[in-house]
């Protein structure tokens, strides 16, 4: 069954803004020198979450 057009954009929107977020605060951690959650919350925003959103 094929889906609606506003429902994979709004799926779309919730991963972009959910990638967006990790990607600032990821930034933010990074600028309180956190080694750990920073790098990885960077990677999965730019390499999953956003790409996934125009993929989806």
């Amino acid at each position: 069954m094929p889906e609606r057009e506003g429902e994979r954009s709004k799926r779309s929107r919730w991963l972009f803004l959910g990638g967006i977020a990790s990607i600032v605060l990821g930034f933010v951690l990074l600028g309180m020198n956190d080694p750990y959650l920073a790098p990885f919350l960077l990677v999965f925003g730019y390499l999953v979450l956003v790409p996934l959103s125009f993929i989806l």
